[in-house]
């Protein structure tokens, strides 16, 4: 798994790129993971900037990434903003959730 919060961010936008609802909710917290997830096909995640962290270090337990994904959908560009908490429990990194208004989404 990955050892800090941004490298958890950095394969969670790898699992949205490839598809993989699976590994995106195994690596959601417990207290926020919905029942199911389902990924739009017409969206080609493009890039991800990384535009600052919070701890989610190697010995830290919480962590905060802001970040942009930039996407395509139907042939136009878009980016989702959003600023993303995260959790390490037993050594292990979850996406928790999103600050609220943080979120600039499609």
């Amino acid at each position: 798994m990955p050892p800090t919060a941004e490298w958890l961010m950095r394969s969670r936008y790898s699992a949205f790129c490839r598809g993989e609802a699976q590994y995106l909710l195994q690596t959601w917290h417990p207290l926020t993971r919905p029942e199911s997830l389902e990924l739009d096909p017409a969206i080609t995640w493009r890039r991800l900037d990384i535009v600052r962290t919070e701890r989610g270090g190697l010995l830290d337990s919480e962590g905060v990434v802001e970040f942009a994904a930039h996407y395509r959908e139907n042939g136009i560009a878009g980016q989702q903003k959003e600023v993303s908490r995260f959790l390490k429990v037993d050594r292990q990194w979850y996406y928790l959730d999103a600050v609220p208004d943080s979120l600039n989404s499609r």
